[in-house]
């Protein structure tokens, strides 16, 4: 707006009405303004231009007496220094009015921090609306990043109630630091005409923003660049939910392969958010990483992820979240837990090694990475590949992670060909393979004792990420693998003597052994550990294929070397033969299956002879165990 000085003004001069939202810049000294009172004083009276534009009439400069609320026309005559206004009263007859609009220069909610003090204006979509005790908090995301306005219309008050999660706004208001984390303290929040051409802005942006970060793997794997697409696909939509302020919920399994697979994730998301947000504590509100003892998505889970992210949305305004599930997902098990967040249009993706059931899942998950799904098998652990996808969030954090694929390897017992190329790369770190193997072992023992507690800076120091101290993480894998090494000693000692031998039709020999009976409950190992355990005592002290299988009052474990099971294939088979109400899974050589107790004997018979029947294939090795256990 181009105003004339107070020495130019003439009878002719307009007079400028501001919009609500006009600033001190929309106003120039020598102009005439329309203005209503909204103080009177001995003095003289004060005078609303705009909701943030005010000033004195001195009584020397006033032409009569006024009330509040009472308009009249005054010109600028003083700016002072410290930003206070003056103004006189003038006659305004045969003056033409001109509306002024307030064209804010947008600031881009990066720039908060060399704002501070100030009051500046953003634009954007609304993500979250929380009501909180004192003001009500507008959360916005602008394309660059996200920021909380706080508007207070009174204590526990929702303010500017006409608005919605998904509304462009334009928000005015001062920077303000609380906490240490960047606020914007809201003077005006309005709606925007070109909410439209916003939007797509906004969208254009939030698309560039979500592409992940172009990173070569660790080695060089052809496994893992038929996968890269696939898992670009999911990095991108966790960059996503971040940008949108959408909480995440990390599922995994509690064992080592599923911890080295969602801790690094955590920690890439965790640095990505405090990126975008500015907020140290906002990864706190937004992530939550979660252990899943069953080899798949329990009702008992699912059904407590969604209480509490329905009492997120209904306390603290939040969206659904996004359900990310690691080192589990695939099979057919998990349907009826993705067909309860179905229900509330949840997104669910899975990273996963374990044999899938694609045709059951995969209309049900937004995106779907696995192996086996290209050809591979469960040696390309999920620890291996949410490494690189965890760098693809977040690349900064390579550093901390090149040794993180070999324990996931030497967890799950991976005969991978890039293991000696992880291997080599955790040497460079320097980790031989029996540290790494310790680390494994801490994981797991540190996992059966947190139980559905998510352990964030032990498991960290364990695993010698996220800045863990190197004389803490050395104390804590030592004392921990120790503890697992002689407790499985201990539980050992004890099952031994009672394992039953047997041949089966192929040629293989085949060990039992009744975990619930002849073993230590509630202690470490559980009983798949424990039947591992065992099955890996009678592989040494054997020189062909081995079968063992751990079994209790409904439930078996079963580990295998040198004869395809095809767990999965077994199930199904069970199933339909028998009326054990058989369910289960697993890979070729590892897994577990439950039934109902009275028919115990005539499941475990039938799958000795599906057993008996399996192809010998002396090159085919188990895996770990964990993840299986009862």
């Amino acid at each position: 707006m181009s105003t004339p000085s107070r020495s130019e003004a003439t009878g002719d001069d307009p007079v400028y009405d501001l919009a609500p939202d006009c600033t001190i810049e929309d106003v120039e000294e020598g102009a005439c303004y329309r203005a209503t009172v909204n103080g009177v004083v001995e003095y003289g009276v004060f005078v609303d231009l705009s909701a943030s534009v005010s000033g004195l009439v001195h009584e020397s400069n006033l032409d009569g007496s006024y009330d509040v609320g009472d308009e009249l026309t005054v010109r600028l005559v003083d700016v002072r220094e410290n930003g206070d206004l003056g103004f006189e009263s003038i006659d305004a007859t045969d003056r033409e009015t001109v509306q002024v609009d307030h064209e804010p220069d947008i600031t881009a909610t990066d720039d908060l921090a060399k704002r501070v003090g100030e009051s500046i204006t953003v634009e954007g979509e609304l993500v979250q609306i929380k009501q909180t005790g004192g003001p009500t908090v507008f959360t916005l995301r602008d394309g660059v990043g996200i920021v909380p306005c706080a508007a207070f219309e009174a204590a526990g008050v929702r303010a500017y109630p006409s608005f919605e999660l998904g509304d462009i706004v334009r928000v005015t208001g001062r920077v303000e630091r609380r906490e240490g984390a960047l606020q914007l303290e809201v003077e005006s929040l309005d709606a925007v005409d070109e909410s439209d051409e916003i939007r797509e802005r906004l969208d254009s942006a939030l698309e560039e923003q979500a592409t992940p970060h172009d990173v070569q793997p660790l080695v060089d794997w052809p496994a893992l660049e038929t996968m890269q697409d696939d898992l670009e696909a999911v990095a991108t939509r966790l960059r996503r939910a971040v940008l949108e302020n959408r909480p995440i919920r990390i599922r995994h399994h509690a064992d080592g392969d599923g911890m080295c697979a969602s801790i690094p994730i955590a920690l890439a998301l965790e640095r990505f958010i405090k990126e975008v947000h500015g907020d140290p504590s906002a990864a706190r509100h937004l992530l939550k990483r979660l252990p899943s003892k069953a080899p798949y998505y329990e009702m008992e889970d699912v059904t407590r992820d969604l209480n509490f992210a329905l009492g997120d949305r209904d306390r603290h305004g939040q969206q659904l979240p996004l359900l990310v599930m690691l080192d589990n997902g695939s099979t057919e098990e998990d349907v009826p837990a993705y067909e309860a967040l179905a229900q509330y249009d949840i997104p669910i993706v899975a990273v996963d090694h374990h044999h899938p059931d694609p045709d059951a899942v995969d209309g049900l998950l937004a995106e779907h990475v696995n192996p086996y799904l290209h050809g591979e098998d469960y040696r390309v652990t999920t620890g291996m590949l949410c490494v690189e996808l965890a760098r693809m969030i977040h690349p900064e954090i390579t550093d901390e992670l090149t040794h993180v694929p070999a324990v996931a390897g030497l967890t799950d017992r991976s005969e991978a060909d890039a293991m000696a190329d992880y291997l080599a790369l955790a040497r460079e770190a320097g980790y031989d393979e029996d540290d790494l193997q310790s680390i494994g072992d801490a994981l797991d023992y540190a996992a059966h004792w947190l139980r559905y507690s998510a352990g964030e800076s032990l498991l960290t120091d364990v695993l010698g990420v996220d800045a863990a101290d190197d004389s803490r993480h050395d104390a804590l894998v030592e004392f921990f693998a120790e503890r697992a090494a002689r407790d499985t000693d201990e539980q050992l000692d004890a099952a031994m003597p009672h394992v039953e031998s047997a041949t089966l039709d192929n040629g293989a020999d085949l060990y039992r052994i009744d975990v619930e009976r002849h073993a230590h409950r509630f202690t470490y190992p559980a009983p798949g550990k424990t039947t591992g355990a065992i099955h890996d005592r009678k592989v040494a002290d054997s020189d062909g294929p081995v079968v063992t299988v751990g079994y209790g009052p409904d439930f078996a474990v079963l580990r295998s070397d040198g004869v395809r099971l095809d767990i999965p294939q077994m199930v199904e088979e069970l199933e339909a033969e028998t009326d054990g109400g058989v369910s289960g899974g697993g890979h070729l050589v590892v897994g577990s299956i439950k039934f109902v107790k009275g028919m115990r004997e005539e499941v475990l018979d039938a799958l000795e002879t599906k057993m008996g029947a399996a192809e010998i294939d002396e090159e085919l090795g188990s895996a770990s165990v964990a993840g299986f256990e009862d």
